[in-house]
C-alpha cells in the first residue's frame, strides 16, 4: 500500500544545482539601482564593479595580494581562461571525481596537448591524493558537482610545491573554508552558493599565478575572451572593475543583492552552517532508509551543496535505474514540490538535491518524506516490492 501524500510541502521548490534559488527576499524589484542603459566604463558602473569585487574580496576572506576578476562564460569561462594562460611550462596532473573535472581534463589533454596524468576515478571516490605529484600543475574540482564528491580540506597540497594549483571551487565557495595559502587560480559562478544570474565567473589569482602568467607565453593562441596578459603585463584593469567583455549590469546588481544577503546571514561561517544543516538533515533520511544512499562513497568526501543520491535496490529490484530515478524526479515535479533534481544528464542515475546557503533547511525537511512517498508511489506502479526501513 502506498502512503498518503505529505501534509507539508516546501515553501520554495527550487533545488536546481545551478542556477540556484535565489536568496530569501529576492525580488525583481531588487534590481531596480542596475545601471542599465550605461557603459560598463562608466564610473557609476566600474565602481559597482569594483564594490563587487571588494564584497567578495571580504566575505570570501581572500587575501589582500590576490587578484580578482569578473569573466565571462560562467564558470567554464574562467577555468578555461586559467588553463589556457598559465598552463604549458610543466607537465600536469590532471585530477577528476564528477562530468566537469572530466571535461577539463580533456580540454587540458585533449585539446591543449598537455602530458600529464588522467587520476580519473569513478563518481562516489577520489583519486589517491597523497599520491598527486605537485612538482606538476595541477587542475582539480574541489566540490564535485555532479557526484557530490568533494576533497575534505586542502591539506593534501603542499606550502612548497613546485607547480601551481587550478581549482574550481563553483560549488565550494560560501559552503566550506578555502585554503587560500594553497590555491593559485580559482573559479567560481556566482550562479551557486549566492543563487545568482548565470553568464559570469570569477577569477581569483595568487601571486604565483600573476607570476607564471607574466614569465610563461603559451605555445598555442590564446583566444581573446581567455586573455590576461598584454606585453608580457597581467592586465590590471580586469581585476579592477574592467571586464574582458561587456558585462550584464542587471547580473551585477542581483550579485551584489546576494552578496548583501550574505553578509546579514553573518558572512562566510553562517553560509557553511546553513549548507551543513541542509545536507545534514538529507543524512538523516538516507541513514533511516536501505533503498537510497550517497553517491559518495566515504562520508568524509560527501558534499554539503550538491547531494547527490543513488537508488539501491533490495534484490535487485530496480533493474532500470536511469528511468526508475527520472520518473522519480518527475513525479516530484508535478506535485510542485521539487524541482530541476533529476541528476545531471552524463553522471549515473539519481537525485541531486542543491543544499547551497540560499535554500532553506526547512524546504529540504519538508521535501524528504515526498520523496519517501515519490519512491513507493513508483514501486506500486511497477508492481515491485518495497524495501525496508529503519524505524
Amino acid at each position: 500500500m502506498v502512503t498518503n501524500r505529505p501534509d507539508v510541502r516546501p515553501e520554495r521548490v527550487c533545488f536546481s544545482s545551478g542556477p540556484c534559488a535565489k536568496p530569501r527576499g529576492w525580488s525583481p524589484e531588487c534590481l531596480a539601482s542596475a545601471t542599465v542603459g550605461r557603459s560598463h566604463r562608466s564610473p557609476l558602473a566600474r565602481g559597482k564593479l569594483r564594490r563587487l569585487i571588494g564584497k567578495m574580496r571580504l566575505l570570501l576572506e581572500i587575501p589582500d595580494e590576490y587578484r580578482i576578476g569578473i569573466m565571462p562564460a560562467s564558470d567554464t569561462g574562467a577555468l578555461e581562461a586559467a588553463m589556457w594562460s598559465l598552463l604549458g611550462p610543466r607537465p600536469v596532473e590532471m585530477l577528476a571525481w564528477d562530468v566537469f573535472g572530466a571535461d577539463w581534463l580533456h580540454d587540458a589533454i585533449g585539446e591543449l596537448g598537455l602530458t600529464g596524468e588522467r587520476g580519473v576515478e569513478a563518481h562516489g571516490t577520489l583519486p589517491d591524493l597523497a599520491g598527486v605529484d605537485f612538482d606538476r600543475d595541477v587542475v582539480f574540482a574541489w566540490n564535485g558537482t555532479t557526484s557530490g564528491v568533494r576533497v575534505p580540506n586542502g591539506d593534501f597540497i603542499p606550502l612548497d610545491r613546485q607547480g601551481i594549483t587550478i581549482c574550481d571551487a563553483t560549488s565550494a565557495v560560501l559552503a566550506c573554508h578555502l585554503p587560500w595559502e594553497r590555491l593559485d587560480a580559482t573559479t567560481f559562478s556566482w550562479q551557486k552558493v549566492l543563487g545568482g544570474e548565470a553568464a559570469h565567473g570569477v577569477l581569483i589569482l595568487s601571486p604565483r599565478a600573476v607570476e607564471r602568467l607574466e614569465t610563461h607565453r603559451p605555445s598555442w593562441p590564446v583566444p581573446k575572451i581567455f586573455r590576461l596578459v598584454k606585453n608580457g603585463k597581467l592586465i590590471e584593469g580586469i581585476f579592477d572593475g574592467a571586464t574582458i567583455n561587456t558585462p550584464s549590469m542587471l547580473c551585477v546588481e542581483d550579485c551584489l543583492f546576494a552578496l548583501d544577503w550574505v553578509d546579514r546571514m553573518g558572512g562566510l561561517p553562517a553560509t557553511i552552517a546553513r549548507s551543513d544543516a541542509s545536507s545534514a538533515a538529507i543524512a538523516a533520511f538516507v541513514d533511516g532508509r536501505d533503498w537510497i544512499d550517497f553517491v559518495a562513497l566515504d562520508p568524509a568526501t560527501r558534499s554539503n551543496t550538491s547531494v547527490c543520491l543513488k537508488f539501491v535496490a533490495p534484490n535487485d529490484a530496480l533493474i532500470d535505474g536511469a528511468g526508475f530515478a527520472r520518473s522519480i524526479a518527475k513525479r516530484l515535479e508535478s506535485e510542485g514540490v521539487a524541482l530541476d533534481i533529476a541528476a545531471h544528464r552524463n553522471a549515473p542515475p539519481g537525485l541531486r538535491i542543491w543544499c547551497g546557503a540560499t535554500v532553506e533547511t526547512a524546504d529540504v525537511e519538508a521535501l524528504l518524506p515526498w520523496i519517501d512517498w515519490a519512491y513507493r508511489a513508483e514501486l506500486a506502479e511497477r508492481g515491485l516490492p518495497l524495501g525496508t526501513e529503519a524505524a
